[in-house]
């Protein structure tokens, strides 16, 4: 592939969109609004026919077949109509990231997208003046397996709307390139791995050639502690890496044990009653004590998604606070029904979620949200209406007193254990902590004691003395046994 700008042959800059295909946000389970971009390194361009190492020390180096644009002649501010004029060609593109890098870049992607050999691109340019932008074709193949197939009409952006909205921000110049994103089907690769990838036109026929490039290990030392950030993976990256858990190779989610009739009995006990269920059966310290319900009148019942802060260090937080950081992943990955349970060890000197977080909660279905700690916009999210629990307001951001460490493991929050899948029921009482085999059993015993407090409350509107009634004697619980029966 010939590249017009630069004595080197690269282009000037390689703009990147993040989520622009249907098929890739249905897969993430988050659809954007509106495009975003990043930046790669023009030294990570490379041919076809070549090789990319994948990092020592890292498990998550994924391809992305794409469909490459190059930028004929400048584009500054140009218009919805007139922007695909400003498009020399189009290409096929792998774009290769190492996902244990992710949190490291917190959010440029620079180390985990801009490493040599990491955009390849070519072998062929299609004139984009004899193609219908609408009508393009982008395929992956791995080891000869065909695993993306998509085409723009896929595509939550048009192309042109993307050169159009870039403009608006940065001058395109002639040679630069704009990968428009990838579908469905990106997953991980290891060494020893060919990855073939194909643009084609489906009205013309006119096509890139398969772009070939083969994984090999990297040879070299691994990454020195010394110098900057190391490698990290869990689980929510090994994930969005391979594309699921199952291709991933995890175990599904923990079961919650909440079908629809176990949730809708639920929501009809108060969490007095349970309480008093659980510690019938030795469970006394199951209370997320210190928090109190943003809407009193409403009722939280789901599975725990955990969360842990960890006490603010700097060099801890320079490492771990930015970027996608684990606070974000919770928030962005949160399940329908599932509350975010967040261990904040009591600490409210800064808030542990905002409006944004809470908005991204609730648009993802999550059931509500538990912190020991602090909420920072507290009436922007008390609007929202999601269920909230929380020890305080306090305007603050994060880094005052909390680093975001650990997502999906087993926390303390207000005085109690709490691990992801426990069952979590918050009214205006408090929020009470459910181990998943004791649900079924504990809900319908508090139903039960539920019905009998209700019966002795009448009898003691009527006139009836506590003694006896109050909790009932043989006498009383006989009569009570016959009308129940009756």
């Amino acid at each position: 592939m010939r590249q017009e700008r630069g004595s080197s042959g690269r282009p000037g800059k390689i703009i990147a969109v993040h989520l622009s295909y249907a098929s890739r946000a249905a897969q993430r389970g988050r659809t954007p609004a509106a495009p975003s971009y990043f930046l790669k390194a023009s030294s990570s361009m490379a041919g076809s026919g070549g090789t990319v190492e994948r990092p020592a020390g890292t498990e998550l180096l994924a391809f992305e077949g794409e469909i490459a644009l190059v930028i004929g002649r400048d584009a500054h501010r140009v218009g919805l109509a007139e922007a695909w004029d400003h498009v020399a060609a189009v290409t096929a593109a792998n774009d290769l990231g190492v996902y244990d890098l992710r949190a490291a870049d917190k959010g440029s992607n620079l180390r985990s997208k801009s490493r040599d050999g990491f955009t390849p691109l070519g072998p062929d340019l299609i004139d984009a003046r004899t193609v219908d932008p609408h009508r393009l074709r982008v395929r992956a193949w791995v080891n000869g397996d065909l695993v993306q197939d998509d085409t723009t009409g896929g595509l939550l952006f048009p192309l042109a709307q993307i050169v159009a909205d870039l403009s608006q921000h940065v001058t395109l110049e002639t040679g630069d390139v704009i990968l428009t994103g990838t579908p469905a089907g990106s997953s991980v690769i290891v060494p020893g791995d060919v990855v073939e990838i194909e643009v084609d036109a489906l009205d013309t026929g006119a096509t890139s050639g398969r772009l070939v490039t083969t994984v090999v290990a990297d040879a070299g030392a691994a990454f020195d502690p010394v110098l900057g950030s190391l490698p990290t993976v869990d689980d929510i990256q090994r994930e969005e890496a391979w594309g699921s858990r199952e291709a991933a190779g995890l175990p599904d989610e923990p079961a919650s044990g909440l079908t629809d009739d176990l949730r809708a009995k639920l929501e009809r006990v108060p969490v007095a009653a349970l309480s008093q269920q659980l510690r019938k059966r030795g469970l006394d310290d199951v209370t997320i004590d210190g928090v109190r319900p943003m809407h009193p009148t409403s009722k939280l019942v789901g599975t725990a998604a955990t969360l842990r802060f960890v006490p603010f260090r700097p060099d801890l937080f320079a490492r771990h606070g930015g970027g996608f950081n684990a606070q974000k992943q919770v928030f962005d990955a949160v399940s329908p029904g599932e509350v975010i349970v967040i261990e904040a060890r009591g600490e409210t000197g800064s808030g542990t979620l905002g409006d944004i977080l809470a908005l991204r909660a609730r648009t993802r279905g999550a059931a509500g949200v538990v912190t020991d700690g602090g909420v920072r916009d507290y009436a922007a999210v008390a609007e929202i209406g999601l269920p909230v629990y929380a020890a305080g307001a306090h305007p603050a951001v994060l880094g005052r007193k909390h680093v975001p460490w650990e997502a999906g493991g087993t926390i303390a929050c207000g005085g109690a254990t709490v691990q992801p899948g426990d069952v979590i029921v918050g009214d205006a009482d408090g929020v009470i902590v459910i181990p998943p085999s004791l649900v079924a059993e504990v809900v319908d015993a508090a139903l039960a004691q539920e019905d009998e407090d209700a019966w002795i409350a009448a009898r003691v509107a009527e006139g009836a003395s506590v003694d006896g009634l109050f909790p009932m004697n043989a006498a009383w619980r006989a009569r009570y046994d016959g009308e129940r029966g009756a």
